[in-house]
This record gives C-alpha cells, sequence and structure tokens, in this order.
C-alpha cells in the first residue's frame, strides 16, 4: 500500500536544511499531491526563475540569486522520513550526474547510463545516507533484490556513489554556501 514509507527511524531537520541548500545548485524543492506508487522525480528545469540563496548570515545578511536549473518533486503525501529518503534519492540523481551538469568542477556529466545503473547508484547513496541517518528504509530491500535477478551488479562508479553521499549527508548537517558561478546575479541585501 506504501512502497516508499520508511520501516523506522526519526530525523532532525536534515529534510528542511536539505531543501535550503539544494537551493544553491538551482534546484527547486516542491510537494506534490501524488498517488502511493510515486515518490519523486528530478529533472531539467525549463524556467526563468531565480532561487534566493543565503551567501552570508554575519556581520550582514546577504542574498544572491541562483538560476533554478532542476525542478525535484516530492509526494505531499509521504512522512517527514520518507520525503527525506525520497530527496536523498532523487538528489543522488543529479549528484551522480544523471541529468548533466551546469559546471563539471561541481560533479561530472554522465547522462547516457543505462537505467538499472542510475538506478542502482541512486539506491545506494539513498541506503549510505538513511542510515547513517538512522532511518530504516526499502533501499537495500531494492539493492538485494536487483542482485537476486541479475548474475551481477550494473558497472557503478563507487566514487561518485561516495562523493554524492557525502555531499547529501553534509547538505542535512550544516548550511553550505552558495557555489561560485560567473556571472551570479545579486542582489537582496
Amino acid at each position: 500500500m506504501s512502497p516508499f514509507e520508511v520501516r523506522g527511524g526519526k530525523i532532525g531537520d536534515q529534510l528542511e536544511r536539505t531543501i535550503e541548500n539544494a537551493k544553491r545548485d538551482g534546484i527547486r524543492v516542491s510537494k506534490q499531491a501524488a498517488g502511493s506508487q510515486h515518490a519523486g522525480q528530478i529533472g531539467v528545469a525549463n524556467s526563468n526563475a531565480w532561487l534566493e540563496v543565503v551567501a552570508r548570515l554575519t556581520p550582514n545578511r546577504e542574498m544572491v540569486c541562483v538560476p533554478v536549473r532542476y525542478e525535484l518533486l516530492l509526494n505531499g503525501a509521504l512522512s517527514r522520513e520518507a520525503t527525506y529518503a525520497t530527496l536523498v534519492h532523487e538528489l543522488a540523481h543529479l549528484y551522480c550526474g544523471h541529468l548533466g551538469t551546469p559546471n563539471e568542477n561541481w560533479w561530472p556529466d554522465r547522462r547516457g547510463l543505462s537505467v538499472s545503473t542510475r538506478e542502482f547508484e541512486a539506491e545506494s547513496v539513498c541506503y549510505l545516507v538513511s542510515g547513517r541517518a538512522g532511518i530504516d528504509n526499502a533501499s537495500e530491500e531494492y539493492l538485494a533484490g536487483y542482485k537476486q535477478q541479475h548474475s551481477s551488479v550494473p558497472d557503478i562508479s563507487l566514487e561518485r556513489v561516495m562523493t554524492a553521499a557525502g555531499l547529501i549527508e553534509k547538505m542535512g548537517l550544516e548550511r553550505l554556501e552558495p557555489r561560485k558561478q560567473k556571472g551570479r546575479k545579486q542582489g537582496f541585501g
């Protein structure tokens, strides 16, 4: 009935902090009404919109604007913990390079991978980050089930999985500075 709900665990403010930090990469996160078989999705934005990002808190609060590059939709009916796990999974697609990159210094462009490789990488990141946050979700079942149905795991990049997991975990734990970018729109002082 609810395949994306977690089996246990509670999170603190990782969900809100991760959503706020996602803005620095031009990710607009929205919740929507969706059925029980849809948790979330991320895609390249088709928008000329901008996101306000806190660049500095002290001594004076400073804001910068970042173009919306990606739209990340979350099922608004999920619990906070399931929403966080879904957010992690979708961000993993981005930070593993599955949607390309606006800057090769941020993460690589790895478009063109097979669906099984993309999903295995994203689910691996979700497993690592959720587990370290104390959330018991179904990632391990997906990963184990894949191995049972196939003779080997897909040709994944462990470096990308670990790097993405580290970044996403950090996004939930602390406020990150906006990325350095050319032509950054200033304002909102």
